[in-house]
């Protein structure tokens, strides 16, 4: 079956060909299908950002080929003898998480799947025809889900995670840095926990139109202003009570201390170079301004929740720019020009979606 693998890793946008990151679509085995599990016919896998890091920088230290994608949608096709819990047949639209928690280590017993100790012994890389997983792991789409929607479960998921770890009360003023589709969908379910102030700091115009589409009290370009200024006048010098990073910025993650209130919770949702040491002043921040400073992994227990949760956001601007699975080198060159904010990889066709 085919499958888009990273044969080769280095920059996309190196000027030297040679030092350039390559995928390319191979052909792989079909997983076995165990007696719990269920196989996937891959509609839809939309590229994560974290997927252009793995293709230039390999974070992760994989031995190459590895294959790439965990956002995904798909029809059921087979359904394992023992694969019966949940209800699941051949014929379901569904969409998952790439991660099967096992439920038997420290963790998993602890209510933190999100360190679970093999979590990873089940990922498959879902930009490929078929893809075979636990039945734990899959989630029949409601009716009003379209398959290309349905491929965003996985990035709403993060969402709903992001306000699992915060705890927004109604009325705090709260910025969300960075206008990618994980900032995006945090904003719009930040606002409806009755965010107020709610600012976006993003230097791309057409994100930051599609910030104030979403609910933005204020769209701020970094770049032509500066945060701490823009955020003073906002806020009337309070700061923010929330601030949520979603940009994977080194140069915007320092200004986010200046920016959060007194009290206040600071979040960094994005993925960083893996050996980033961001400098911090502790005694002026987490002494004499007491900020609570956290961040995110995965997203457990929260696949259900943002299953139900789709169908009341706004998700159409993020499905608009597909590419055929053979495309697939064209798809990463448009997924690093940040001009749209999701690319789709379509791995089988469908009819009527």
């Amino acid at each position: 079956m085919k499958s888009v693998t990273v044969v080769k890793v280095g920059s996309l946008k190196a000027a030297d060909e040679s030092a350039r990151g390559k995928v390319q679509v191979c052909d792989i085995p079909e997983p076995v299908l165990g007696d719990e599990d269920v196989r996937i016919k891959v509609a839809y896998c939309s590229v994560c950002g974290s997927d252009p890091h793995l293709l230039q920088e390999n974070i992760f230290g994989w031995d190459v080929p590895f294959g790439l994608g965990h956002e995904m949608s798909g029809v059921i096709v087979e359904v394992g003898p023992k694969a019966t819990k949940k209800g699941l047949k051949v014929g379901d639209r569904v969409a998952g998480n790439f991660l099967r928690f096992c439920g038997t280590c420290y963790y998993c017993r602890h209510q933190q799947e999100q360190f679970c100790e093999f979590a990873n012994d089940s990922n498959q890389p879902c930009m490929s025809e078929y893809i075979t997983w636990h039945e734990s792991q899959v989630f029949k789409l409601p009716d009003d889900v379209s398959l290309k929607m349905g491929c965003l479960l996985e990035p709403v998921s993060v969402a709903v995670r992001v306000m699992d770890k915060i705890g927004p009360k109604i009325g705090s003023r709260v910025a969300v840095c960075g206008g990618g589709p994980i900032g995006l969908l945090v904003l719009q379910t930040i606002k409806m926990m009755g965010a107020v102030s709610l600012t976006l700091f993003e230097p791309i115009a057409e994100r930051r139109e599609l910030g104030k589409k979403f609910g933005a009290d204020h769209c701020v370009d970094p770049i032509a202003r500066d945060m701490a200024e823009a955020a003073a006048e906002i806020t009337n010098n309070l700061g923010y009570d929330i601030v949520i990073d979603c940009s994977g910025a080194v140069k915007a993650a320092v200004e986010l201390p200046k920016i959060t209130a007194k009290g206040g919770t600071l979040m960094y949702v994005a993925m960083y170079p893996n050996d980033y040491e961001m400098p911090l002043n502790l005694y002026q921040y987490c002494y004499a301004n007491e900020l609570t400073i956290t961040g995110t992994y995965v997203s457990p227990y929260a696949f259900t929740r943002a299953l139900q949760l789709m169908p009341r956001m706004q998700l159409d601007d993020f499905i608009n720019v597909v590419y055929d699975i053979d495309d697939v080198e064209e798809a990463f060159m448009t997924q690093i020009s940040g001009k749209y904010p999701k690319i789709l990889i379509r791995c089988n066709t469908f009819e009527g979606e």
